[in-house]
């Protein structure tokens, strides 16, 4: 976990019923989903498998050692778990150096945030190598803390990520709004007792209590985010 938390930032955690906002990074803040599911595609045909469009539902927005995991497990492909991850990790730094895309609504949700000091996240399963890059696109400034896939013993969809990151601003989960775009970190978010805004990138996600589920980020904005923990949503 990476944090630059200040005191300013954590009595304005203290101060507001929305006591802070958690971000993932794939598919909801940066349009990289695909990305990864090319990098996945590449790689595999170059150890003699071509993977099924059906296995994307199944990897999207999951840990790598998940992915990879799956991954290897249905090819058949000859290749350790760990050096997989190194592989694709390689791959798609490559692929992002020129840098990011970001979703619709995130420039100007983050620059949002910002300007009113609102204690803001980001939770990805990424690891930190892939964040850190990702972030020298979109600025670094926007978030006080990030949660990494592997700083964390589990990561999505368990809550540890989500429950790290509000450990990291001293607010409580019940008082946090999440913004996720697939199943697994909606499930993480959830079993955190978080929030959560369902933004769905790859597979649709349904709405249910404490879910709102939108189009994109620009149906969300800081007002929108707190009418969520205030129940006005």
């Amino acid at each position: 976990m990476t944090s630059t938390v200040s005191a300013s930032l954590t009595r304005t955690a203290e101060g507001a019923a929305l006591q802070a906002v958690f971000l993932d990074m794939d598919g909801t803040l940066v349009d990289t989903e695909g990305f990864w599911w090319d990098t996945e595609v590449e790689v595999f045909a170059e150890l003699g498998h071509r993977l099924d469009e059906a296995w994307r539902d199944v990897v999207v927005g999951g840990p790598m050692t998940r992915s990879a995991g799956y991954l290897i497990d249905v090819t058949g492909a000859d290749i350790t778990l760990a050096e997989l991850t190194v592989l694709l990790n390689d791959r798609f730094e490559a692929r992002i150096d020129h840098g990011v895309p970001l979703m619709p609504g995130a420039a100007r949700l983050l620059a949002e945030l910002v300007a009113h000091e609102v204690p803001t996240a980001l939770v990805s399963a990424s690891h930190r190598r892939i964040i850190d890059r990702v972030l020298d696109s979109v600025g670094h400034h926007h978030f006080a803390l990030t949660v990494a896939g592997d700083e964390v013993t589990r990561t999505k969809p368990h809550p540890e990520p989500y429950l790290t990151a509000a450990l990291g601003f001293g607010a409580v989960p019940e008082r946090c709004a999440v913004i996720e775009d697939t199943a697994t970190g909606v499930a993480a978010a959830e079993a955190a007792g978080c929030w959560v805004v369902a933004v769905p990138s790859v597979a649709p996600i349904a709405p249910a209590a404490g879910r709102v589920v939108v189009g994109s980020l620009e149906e969300v904005d800081l007002a929108f985010l707190r009418g969520l923990v205030t129940g006005k949503h």
